[in-house]
């Protein structure tokens, strides 16, 4: 499921105003370019049109509904050559990429009986992209290139928009929703700590933290009957529970998995980390003991929600998640050296759109490393490509994207109840073993699956971050 948040892209073309009225026969056909420009922009983002400039006076009108709508990239087409007081207005305020899109009308000029209006109006979109960039780079702006043709429909064009608007959803969804902690990370885990000003500033991630006294009382209040029926038989159809089950056995767990799906839109929660480290007790058991498939529900609606307190992982999870529509906590299991396979997976939530077969709920009474026992839940993910993305930090608080693709493999998993699958890398296990942990990423990371090393260098660009690419 991809999640629902619509980023905000400001979109306009640009000619020069000079030669409008040199050639009147270029106005008609910039505007019919333009609107079939806006119509390669998908419908899963908001546009925010800034029209057809030719003047600067446009320009700057443009610029003013970008930044009052908080544009989270802008998208520009070069419909003929133009110069740079037709662009700079618009994007010199903003800290966003600009998207330069050459998209020619027509695959090559019949060379004889071409004109002037001819040429600048269907031939001639590539003459001011290098002046282009050479200014937004003088402007210290990001940016990027896009170069196509109109006539006979481009594939390339239209997956690289799709693309950047996919990319740009990340900075709306982090935008216009809260992480939530409970808790704190796990002791000792010092590569999950973070600062949170730092996340707001550089991720525009804000932080809100729960105790888990206030969490162990969430559900009190649910008393709707049929509402948590309704939520039980939906547990049963996400998962197979182990030695079998029912409604009335589910009935504790689906009141928690309303509860949290309220708080999620009352305190407008995108991501979640938490950690429990306590008597599991009385109510405190009883939560911790359903805790993990409960979350599972709520990545299932694209919350993302991380185990041991890791709030990096769950960006890397609602990251993939947003452009990908699965997103699945992960981290470094074990090598099979006879077959040359990474053995990948977690224990924890997880995400049943990852999964080729129904999830698994088992109950075990020792939840490893931490306080408790309880509900433990298996995905199955699908065999075939495969993305993995970390999220770690400098010593000066910089943020790093850490990415790899690698292809599922059928095979024996481990079956204690934790997901788990057999990825085949084309450097293979022990080169990527070596280097994406020279990348010096955290230890958890996220699972997608398809190939998305391309969308996740695009949200990079957008958040400005470095990326290192292991292999794909």
């Amino acid at each position: 499921m991809l999640v629902e948040t619509k980023a905000r892209v400001g979109v306009f073309s640009i000619a020069l105003g000079a030669y409008l009225p040199q050639f009147p026969s270029l106005v008609p056909e910039f505007e019919v370019q333009y609107e079939s420009f806006k119509k390669m922009i998908p419908d899963t983002v908001e546009v925010i049109d800034g029209g057809l400039v030719t003047t600067k006076e446009q320009s700057q009108a443009a610029g003013n509904k970008f930044r009052a709508a908080d544009v989270d990239i802008v998208i520009m087409q070069l419909l003929t050559y133009a110069t740079s007081y037709n662009m700079l207005p618009a994007v010199k305020d903003l800290d966003v990429p600009v998207v330069l899109v050459n998209i020619q009308k027509l695959k090559s000029l019949d060379y004889v009986h071409t004109d002037i209006a001819s040429w600048l109006g269907e031939g001639y979109a590539c003459g001011a992209v290098g002046e282009m960039v050479a200014d937004l780079e003088r402007f210290g702006k990001r940016h990027a290139v896009i170069t196509g043709v109109a006539e006979g429909g481009d594939p390339e064009v239209q997956i690289q928009i799709k693309e950047w608007c996919r990319a740009a959803q990340v900075r709306r969804r982090f935008r216009d929703t809260n992480i939530a902690q409970i808790g704190r990370p796990y002791p000792g885990m010092m590569d999950l700590y973070i600062d949170e000003s730092n996340l707001y500033r550089r991720m525009h991630l804000y932080t809100k933290q729960f105790d888990w006294e206030k969490m162990w009382a969430i559900a009190d209040n649910v008393t709707d009957e049929k509402a948590i029926r309704i939520k039980a038989q939906e547990i049963l159809d996400t998962f197979n529970i182990e030695e079998g089950g029912n409604i009335e056995e589910m009935r504790e767990m689906a009141k928690y998995v309303i509860a949290f799906e309220q708080w999620v839109k009352d305190e407008k929660l995108g991501l979640i980390a938490s950690h429990y480290d306590g008597y599991a007790q009385g109510k405190a058991g009883v939560l911790d003991s359903m805790l993990i498939p409960a979350f599972s529900m709520l990545i299932k609606q694209g919350t993302a929600c991380a185990v041991e307190g890791d709030m990096k992982v769950a960006m890397a999870m609602s990251i993939m998640k947003t452009i990908s529509g699965t997103g699945q906590l992960a981290e470094m299991y074990s090598i099979d050296f006879n077959d040359d396979i990474a053995i990948i997976g977690h224990s924890g939530s997880g995400d049943a759109d990852i999964s080729a077969k129904k999830p698994t709920m088992k109950i075990v009474k020792v939840f490893h490393g931490k306080t408790g026992g309880g509900y433990l839940t298996q995905f199955y993910p699908y065999t075939g490509p495969v993305t993995y993305l970390a999220i770690t930090q400098n010593g000066e608080g910089y943020f790093k994207f850490v990415v790899a693709e690698g292809v599922n493999e059928e095979g024996p998993i481990l079956s204690f109840g934790d997901t788990n699958m057999r990825t085949r890398f084309t450097c293979g296990a022990r080169e990527f073993m070596n280097r994406w942990s020279e990348c010096g990423p955290t230890h958890h990371f996220a699972a997608a699956t398809g190939r998305h090393i391309n969308t996740i260098l695009k949200v990079a660009h957008i958040f400005n971050i470095p990326v290192d690419i292991v292999t794909r």
